[in-house]
């Protein structure tokens, strides 16, 4: 179980962040339809993309266990172990990406906040 390096979790973000942000701006289009035609209320664009970025890592980690980025560096996310994580960590690893301070703990850690908390590694797949 070897991890993987800053380079690798890059490709990772960049993509899976892409990814994210071109389906949370389609849904914020839907919705800006809606509030233009039917007066429905308006929502920021900040609304559709967090919630996007905790649902999209839930669903490709907990089932797939690696995300579109991680298929694309040959990656996957294990636990201590080197078994898939449980739900319980999926969540919170979901969950710890949304703050703010959580790539600035890979000077302290080696590995973001999310990794560090949740007991799990993205390691070679």
């Amino acid at each position: 179980m070897n991890e993987v390096g800053i380079g690798s979790r890059v490709i990772n973000f960049s993509v899976d962040t892409i990814l994210i942000a071109l389906i949370a701006y389609g849904l914020y289009k839907w919705n800006n339809f809606y509030v233009y035609y039917w007066q429905h209320k308006f929502y920021p664009f900040y609304l559709f993309f967090y919630p996007m970025v905790f649902i999209y890592y839930t669903l490709f980690e907990a089932f797939a266990g690696r995300s579109p980025g991680k298929w694309l560096s040959i990656t996957r996310v294990r636990n201590l172990k080197g078994e898939r994580p449980a739900f319980y960590q999926v969540l919170l690893r979901s969950l710890l990406r949304l703050t703010f301070i959580d790539m600035f703990f890979i000077i302290i850690f080696d590995r973001p906040l999310h990794d560090q908390l949740s007991k799990t590694r993205v390691v070679e797949a």
